[in-house]
């Protein structure tokens, strides 16, 4: 299945995933520690800024927009809470150095660090411009790889639980045209997502490793996303945005979903499992048949026509 975006919304809970969606008591290992959220403007990353405040977090917010992590922290704290708003550009490796010692300068050790700055480029890979593919790969990529880089040898050192999740997708199961800068950064996070979990064992280290996976959620990704002018690229755009704002959870809703399971140590995290199910099963069947990548025929028809 290469098509992303025809899956029915799903409400329940498989016994395939590790975890339920809500974990009574997994919040209480995060209670009372710090909390750093990259792209924590807006989205998901906001949504999990306000929950971790709310189960007692100290939360830093990273983002490029500098007024919308400061209009976060000054909800969060007009809530009760504490926050700190560290404008980062998530592209350059230094800008995540400098976020992880304001972080541990003002709150002290870092719990958990959430890798969920990301961004949406549309395009046929020929036709999207050398600064658009680095810039993309640098958010979705080299971000992820640059934020563990830059927290984990003092959560180490710290000799504490702690926990990392990076933001991926339900697109990391799975395949798409016109979407193939971001598909394949999402792939790529899992995969490091993966080899870091074992390398977590291998060292016998008490930090736990996420990988989210989040189904349908209404952010603005595709009404923001960099996109080519030509028609597939902009159909592409408004069928995506359009089943998000109509059959999307909220982001609130997602956060609610996703931070229990991080915190209770489960490697796959997801906003909707019957979906993350199926998408695993096909894309596993399609690599032990070989399977040559096919696009549904009505797919192709709706694409080519625009």
């Amino acid at each position: 299945m290469y098509i992303i975006y025809n899956f029915p919304i799903a409400h329940g809970r498989p016994a395939q995933l590790q975890q339920e969606l809500v974990v009574t008591d997994g919040v209480e290992r995060l209670r009372g520690g710090v909390a750093v959220i990259t792209g924590a403007g807006s989205g998901i990353g906001a949504g999990l800024a306000h929950e971790a405040a709310g189960v007692g977090m100290k939360v830093v917010l990273a983002d490029i927009a500098e007024e919308r992590i400061h209009r976060v922290a000054a909800d969060i704290e007009a809530a009760g809470g504490s926050a700190l708003a560290v404008p980062t550009d998530v592209s350059d490796p230094g800008s995540l150095d400098t976020l992880a010692a304001k972080a541990y300068e003002r709150f002290g050790g870092v719990r958990l660090l959430v890798n969920n700055a990301g961004i949406e480029t549309l395009g046929f890979s020929w036709e999207i411009s050398a600064p658009t593919w680095d810039k993309t790969l640098a958010i979705n990529i080299s971000a992820v790889v640059h934020g563990v880089r830059a927290f984990v040898p003092r959560m180490i050192a710290s000799g504490s639980t702690a926990f990392i999740a990076n933001m991926a997708s339900i697109g990391a199961l799975g395949v798409m045209p016109v979407q193939t800068s971001y598909i394949m950064s999402k792939h790529a996070v899992l995969a490091f997502s993966e080899c870091l979990r074992l390398e977590m064992a291998l060292k016998e280290l008490p930090i736990e490793v996420s990988v989210i996976l989040p189904g349908p959620v209404a952010t603005r990704i595709f009404a923001d996303a960099q996109a080519n002018p030509d028609p597939v690229s902009v159909y592409h755009r408004e069928v995506m945005q359009g089943m998000l704002d109509g059959s999307g959870i909220s982001a609130r809703e997602a956060a609610a979903r996703i931070l229990p399971q991080v915190a209770s140590g489960a490697f796959w995290v997801s906003t909707h499992p019957e979906m993350t199910v199926e998408m695993a099963k096909n894309r596993a069947n399609q690599l032990a048949e070989l399977a040559e990548p096919r696009l549904p025929p009505d797919l192709r028809a709706s694409l080519l026509s625009e």
